[in-house]
């Protein structure tokens, strides 16, 4: 727990709104109890550290989430976009900083053992910033390319992280997560058209639907037809195939990681399963797993790995 003359932790967003907070030296207990404290409080702390992964690592899981999370919500949670890009370059350059061996910001102050520990590249930090930049001036992808170049800095990297907080740099093993997390961002997507309609952003490439003869009018409008059909089919089926393209990964690393990159992969790949079974009518609801699913996806996860680990 931080000191008793430590200040209330604050989400990123009242953070950097707090004189206090900013000016304040964070002793290396405050800075890894404020990681924690973020990682586990947060809105979507549900998977942040596996139950899985071993004890060992959980503090670091903690560190390199919390410099996800700040790096989302400043460009995500600040509401103002020239404030949001003025921020994320400042937290470009506390990274740049921590790199150079000084670290005083929490995050920063926290990671900077876990980064050396590990030896993890500045670049993969650096690419998630460069897509909250890009959330800030691009709201539509052209074609696949486009919206993979995205993905190349908005997924990819997290799935590097863990990689390297898990002993392994190699490019095969990164290949094969770089097609997990992009399907798993596609997945998302497809998931939450509407939810990402209302911040004026489709990531849909406007070539398949042109091809399906599907407009953007139309989509705002919410308007489900066979067009939007056919559109939601293809987009479906490419997100599964880099599913099953990244599914060996599981093969190749120890069982508590393989677990995890299994359930995830599961869990994308049920999604796309409901979105078929509700027709492809993503803009009348919001497919969603149910906790027995959930349930149901981690048994199958674990007989799998079992079972690999048998044979």
């Amino acid at each position: 727990m931080p000191g008793v003359d430590a200040p209330a932790f604050l989400p990123p967003a009242e953070f950097v709104r707090s004189p206090e907070a900013l000016a304040r030296q964070y002793s290396p207990e405050d800075a890894r109890a404020y990681t924690r404290w973020l990682a586990t409080h947060h809105y979507e702390n549900f998977h942040v550290v596996s139950f899985l992964l071993p004890k060992r690592l959980h503090q670091d899981f903690y560190n390199v989430y919390s410099y996800c999370r700040w790096a989302d919500d400043l460009g995500d949670e600040i509401g103002d976009r020239a404030e949001s890009l003025r921020l994320l370059e400042w937290w470009r350059g506390e990274l740049d900083a921590m790199y150079q061996g000084r670290a005083t910001h929490p995050v920063f102050a926290a990671l900077l053992p876990t980064v050396r520990q590990y030896a993890i590249p500045r670049q993969p930090f650096a690419d998630l910033i460069d897509a909250f930049v890009q959330d800030q001036t691009v709201t539509r992808y052209r074609d696949w390319d486009e919206l993979f170049g995205y993905c190349r800095n908005s997924a990819n990297p997290v799935g590097r992280l863990v990689l390297y907080l898990c002993g392994y740099a190699d490019a095969e093993r990164q290949r094969l997560s770089d097609a997990t997390c992009t399907a798993l961002q596609l997945a998302n997507f497809w998931q939450d058209v509407t939810v990402d309609l209302l911040k004026d952003r489709v990531y849909i490439p406007l070539h398949v639907m042109e091809r399906h003869g599907y407009t953007l009018e139309e989509l705002r409008q919410h308007r489900f037809t066979p067009a939007f059909r056919e559109v939601m089919r293809e987009i479906v089926e490419k997100a599964r195939g880099l599913f099953l393209e990244g599914l060996p990964l599981a093969n190749t690393v120890d069982r508590r990681l393989a677990l995890d990159i299994d359930l995830f992969s599961r869990g994308g790949m049920r999604v796309l399963e409901k979105i078929e079974q509700q027709g492809y009518d993503v803009l009348r609801a919001r497919p969603a797993i149910s906790k027995a699913e959930r349930v149901r996806l981690l048994v199958g996860s674990l007989a799998r790995v079992a079972f690999r680990r048998a044979a």
